[in-house]
């Protein structure tokens, strides 16, 4: 049994986490959940997850759940990466403010705006304030580039840039430039491209039958 296993599904959340996983370029095992058999909701799943949800990993039995958490984690059990500040670096603080900003704010802001819920009329009644706000301050924060951390990549660039990628695709997130070019340098990186290309064939070989 391989000490890293991936809960999976390519229509999913999950992509986040395969994402970061192949960032690390540690060895995982992928166990994919069939949507359509309700495998997410299975009693022996549950047991990893209890809300059912994907994705999720198992690393040297250690669980973790939700994909900023599985990003967080995984980019400190793999510090050779530098995929996240050093402990007593000051950046450490930069990044933890960018990748739960992405988690608090701007996942919710941009599910809200997607099925057109109502906005909320006291702003600091809801996590996010307002969605305008919101979509502002993430600009502010990719437009100087090239990374939320400057020079460095980190494990808030994937999960902050897979936020802003569904987002723009489900139009939850207007096409602003200081996206667009955040999204091109993201799609440049080998482990990107290896997971969505991966998640796609798989997604469509799913959808076909």
């Amino acid at each position: 049994m391989s000490g890293l296993i991936f809960y999976h599904n390519p229509i999913s959340r999950g992509r986040i986490a395969h994402w970061m996983l192949e960032e690390t370029g540690a060895p995982y095992e992928t166990r994919v959940l069939d949507f359509t058999k309700g495998e997410h909701k299975s009693a022996e799943y549950r047991q990893l997850n209890p809300m059912g949800k994907i994705p999720t990993i198992v690393h040297n039995g250690v669980v973790v759940t939700e994909c900023a958490a599985i990003c967080a984690y995984l980019a400190d059990a793999f510090p050779e990466k530098k995929l996240a500040p050093a402990v007593g670096d000051p950046a450490r603080g930069t990044y933890y403010r960018w990748l739960f900003f992405g988690a608090g704010c701007v996942e919710p802001a941009v599910t809200d705006k997607s099925f057109n819920r109502p906005p909320v009329e006291r702003k600091g009644a809801v996590g996010y304030g307002s969605y305008d706000d919101t979509i502002a301050t993430l600009e502010s924060a990719v437009e100087k580039g090239p990374w939320l951390l400057g020079d460095q990549f980190t494990a808030a660039d994937v999960y902050v840039g897979s936020q802003i990628g569904w987002g723009m695709f489900t139009k939850g997130i207007d096409p602003r430039p200081a996206f667009q070019r955040y999204l091109a340098r993201i799609a440049e990186r080998p482990a990107y491209k290896k997971a969505t290309d991966a998640d796609n064939a798989a997604a469509a070989k799913a959808q076909a039958k």
